[in-house]
């Protein structure tokens, strides 16, 4: 190739970028190294040529001892370059030649930059991100706002029936109105309603947007703990919120909500929403809007409303199950009437001083307002609330509010298909059995000590927890709407006895260590006896008097076996049997069988022992069956399926057995409450004819009665109490019937049997295990030993009398026991002799304090967290 057309050499020092900053090339007359002469690329020739080789290399012009050594010099240059090495001859970047030829669209991990500031966004990568996502939710917010539509009152106002099954499958009742509801429009609204709920809810409701930003981020910030959503809430989004279908408290119900209630904002007026949101909303007692309020609780229009009639139904849009002055106890324990009612005379004051402070009221209204509280009218029966179906569909409901998502809001919307456990021919013959009691040994019309009376009663499936039939009361019709098969507040009495059985059998006493003790073990059954605790001292009154038990009679019984004590229901065993066992544990036992705490006393004192505590007749029919099973317990439920609009919902799954205490323990329980009935307190339930076992209650100043008893099939019990129908306290039946005291060995026993007669009837009778032999003899510290018989006697032995209790006057001699027997012996066999008493009748030691008998009855119930309340379906028990 002729030497004109020869590509001269490229300079060693770096090429075209030294040719650019002026910097010298290599000395004249000194062919430059050919590139990659010295095994190292193109990219070991940097920017930073120095003249003749240093070294003395071979004039290749390399200031670098080795490849790895260049190849850090390149990357200190201008970072690792990704396909460099292909790059065009003298096409090398060092590390101030500018951005690449081929920029990302991301700069990120950023190049030209090393270490920690690879991977700091730049300036543009942040503001460019901010613009993009700022953007996206502006788009999202516009396609959220142009899709959701605004919400109809009319469609809201859509009700429907409540259709409830026996357990056959046949209908039992369907409930409600079935019928749209009447809207009012808002010239037909008092101005007063539309201030109070103006005053209370949202003060700004004629400036707003219709959201409260603020309220929302509470809303999201506590469903991002995993709280409740709460407050805060426009009038507007009350509205969106009330017509809307889904009531779950999710992010996408929450933005929906949002951007419906911007769009109602703009293209409602304010007097629409306002006349949506009175319209439809609940006010309780299944009163949907303005119109069937004012109907519901005032017995008049809407238009007729007067201002402090208004506030108090404002009060009732913050929770008419705890702002309904008719009490709500059967959803809550904590909303009696009591309670209702000063919320609601609170919130209403409140209300009325609001709208006064913001100049809804003249001073001259304001105090013509406030001057009365106008309470409201009491409930009313709606069409089918009759009988007992009224008490059976408030125990369904209940139960299904308890286990699953279900507002009462929307439950009471209708809609709802309810298969209940209920089997007609039972619930028939319960309330038979209490009306022929009634009739045959009350009357009310000429007797002052037969007014008030009242019964409460429950049968459930052992082995299974299916309630089958309840009686709650006199009817809706007759103005009683408390449920008495599911209240607490009457106290039990001595039907508590056998959890202080079973606790001692399980766990033993103090003076036992531990080991479980028999039923033939001994305690001190004379009245008027001290109560000793564990470390040898008595219990005390608040004088620092020494506390004494009493017995319903002073019949001076002596040492007799715990089974004995259960036959003729003898106080003061049990009490010092409950101290020496540990209350806590016969507490614990007696939940284990089904009680719900919250219907327990507080105060484990000596008298918790026979029956403070004020479960429902659900619970204790439930719990006895605990034994009738042989120690399974299955919770008690009322309802099966629950369907709406066809489609099952799955949170009704019957419960399931489990096992709570040793088989043994159970079935003898059920041996020593056999005898109850064959040779005791319970005798009247003999004439069942079947093999059977109970235990009669009867408490402090006779103001409750009660009989639990049970075969294999069927648990039942039955209470009788009087109640002051104005506050609700109970009153002593001394003089009820004609007799000295009622006890639960009469009336209650006489209707119980009654009922199993007939809802057994044609049912064989299985009888109960046999009970083995369990424990061993433990007697009452202080208890005289008996001195052996003589092998051959050639003359009767007299009969002994046992020896002085170290610390109580001397007791009169045992009766002499029997020794026919199942298995364990039945003392006298007789039970025709004093009885103790099936009750505390004692006052309660100064250490705690027993719940007072004669106290307002209260109603139980679990739930929405609400605590445990006494009744079927308590707090967080969720039954």
């Amino acid at each position: 190739m002729s030497e004109h057309r020869r590509k001269p050499p490229q300079p060693q020092g770096g090429g075209r970028a030294a040719a650019r900053r002026g910097q010298p090339g290599p000395p004249s007359g000194r062919p430059a190294a050919p590139r990659g002469a010295n095994g190292a690329s193109d990219h070991s020739y940097g920017s930073h040529s120095q003249g003749p080789d240093p070294y003395g290399s071979g004039g290749d012009g390399r200031e670098y001892g080795s490849r790895a050594e260049a190849r850090r010099a390149a990357q200190r240059g201008g970072g690792r370059r990704r396909g460099a090495d292909n790059a065009p001859s003298g096409r090398g970047r060092g590390r101030d030649q500018g951005p690449p030829d081929n920029p990302r669209f991301i700069d990120y991990p950023r190049v030209g930059k090393y270490g920690w500031r690879r991977w700091v966004p730049s300036w543009r990568l942040a503001t460019g991100l901010g613009i993009g996502f700022v953007g996206s939710l502006v788009v999202m917010a516009g396609v959220g706002y142009a899709l959701v539509n605004i919400p109809s009152e009319n469609d809201a106002a859509k009700s429907q029936n409540n259709v409830y099954y026996w357990g056959d499958g046949t209908q039992m009742v369907a409930t409600g109105t079935g019928v749209n509801r009447q809207n009012l429009t808002i010239d037909k609204i008092p101005k007063a309603m539309q201030y109070a709920v103006i005053s209370a809810e949202n003060k700004s409701f004629y400036k707003d947007s219709g959201v409260d930003p603020m309220g929302i981020a509470r809303a999201l910030a506590n469903m991002a703990r995993g709280g409740q959503t709460q407050g805060g809430s426009t009038i507007t989004q009350q509205f969106v919120k009330n017509t809307y279908l889904s009531q779950d408290q999710t992010l996408t119900r929450k933005f929906t909500e949002m951007f419906i209630s911007l769009k109602v904002g703009t293209k409602l007026t304010k007097d629409q929403i306002m006349q949506g949101y009175l319209n439809t909303s609940y006010y309780g007692r299944g009163a949907y809007g303005i119109q069937a309020a004012a109907q519901t609780y005032y017995g008049k229009d809407a238009k007729d409303l007067t201002a402090s009639q208004c506030a108090v139904l404002a009060a009732l849009l913050k929770g008419p199950t705890y702002y309904d002055p008719a009490g709500n106890a059967d959803l809550d324990k904590n909303a009696t009437t009591e309670a209702n009612t000063a919320r609601s005379q609170g919130r209403w004051r409140w209300i009325l001083g609001e709208m006064h402070k913001d100049k809804h009221l003249t001073d001259a209204d304001y105090q013509k307002a406030i001057s009365k509280y106008p309470h409201p009218q009491g409930r009313k029966a709606t069409r089918g609330m009759n009988g007992q179906i009224s008490y059976m569909v408030d125990t369904a409901k209940k139960y299904v509010l308890n286990h699953s998502h279900i507002t009462e809001a929307k439950f009471d919307q209708g809609g709802y298909q309810i298969t209940t456990t209920f089997q007609k021919n039972k619930v028939d013959a319960l309330t038979a059995a209490v009306k022929k009691i009634q009739k045959s040994r009350l009357n009310p019309k000429t007797k002052e000590k037969d007014k008030y009376v009242q019964f409460g009663a429950a049968s459930v499936v052992p082995n299974d927890g299916a309630i089958v039939a309840l009686y709650g009361g006199d009817g809706y019709e007759n103005g009683h709407f408390t449920n008495n098969a599911d209240t607490s507040g009457v106290p039990v009495g001595s039907t508590w006895k056998p959890y202080v059985l079973a606790a001692a059998m399980q766990d033993g006493t103090y003076n036992s260590n531990g080991e479980g003790i028999s039923p033939l073990s001994k305690y001190n059954g004379n009245d008027h006896l001290k109560v000793r605790r564990p470390d040898g001292s008595y219990y005390l009154n608040k004088d620092n008097s020494f506390f004494f038990q009493a017995n319903e009679s002073d019949h001076p019984w002596g040492y007799i076996t715990l089974r004995k004590a259960m036959e003729q229901s003898v106080n003061t065993p049990f009490v010092q049997l409950g101290v020496d066992v540990g209350m806590s544990k016969v507490r614990d036992m007696a939940r284990s069988t089904g009680i719900l705490e919250g219907s327990m006393a507080k105060d484990l004192n000596p008298s918790f022992a026979i029956g403070t505590s004020t479960p429902s007749a659900i619970r204790m029919a439930d719990s006895y069956a605990t034994f009738a099973a042989s120690g399974k317990q299955a919770d008690p439920y009322s309802v099966t399926t629950v369907k709406k609009d066809g489609v099952e919902l799955s949170d009704f799954t019957k419960p399931k057995p489990k096992q709570v205490m040793d088989s043994s323990i159970a079935n003898n329980v059920t041996d020593v409450l056999e005898n109850v009935i064959q040779n005791g307190t319970g005798q009247n339930a003999k004439a069942l004819g079947r093999t059977a076992a109970g235990k009669t209650g009867t408490t402090d100043e006779n103001k409750s009665a009660w009989f639990v008893g049970y075969t294999r099939q069927l648990s039942t019990s039955v209470a009788m109490f009087r109640e002051n129908p104005k506050d609700h306290r109970l009153l002593s039946m001394n003089g009820t019937a004609g007799t000295d005291s009622i006890h639960g060995g009469d009336i209650p026993t006489s209707v119980w049997t009654e009922y199993m007669m007939a809802a057994l009837k044609g049912k064989n009778d299985p009888g109960f295990p046999d009970a083995i032999k369990i424990g061993k003899i433990h007697n009452e510290v202080g208890a005289p030993t008996p001195t052996p018989k003589p092998s051959i006697t050639a003359t009767p032995t007299p009969t002994e009398s046992p020896s002085p209790s170290p610390s109580e006057s001397t007791p009169s001699p045992s009766p002499t026991e029997s020794e026919t027997c199942r298995f364990f012996c039945n003392d006298n066999g007789g039970g025709t002799g004093p009885g103790g008493a099936d009750g505390g009748t004692s006052p309660s030691p100064t250490d705690s304090t027993s719940p007072g008998t004669g106290g307002v009855r209260g109603n139980g119930n679990a739930g929405a967290n609400a605590g445990d309340g006494g009744g079927l379906f308590g707090g967080q028990d969720g039954q």
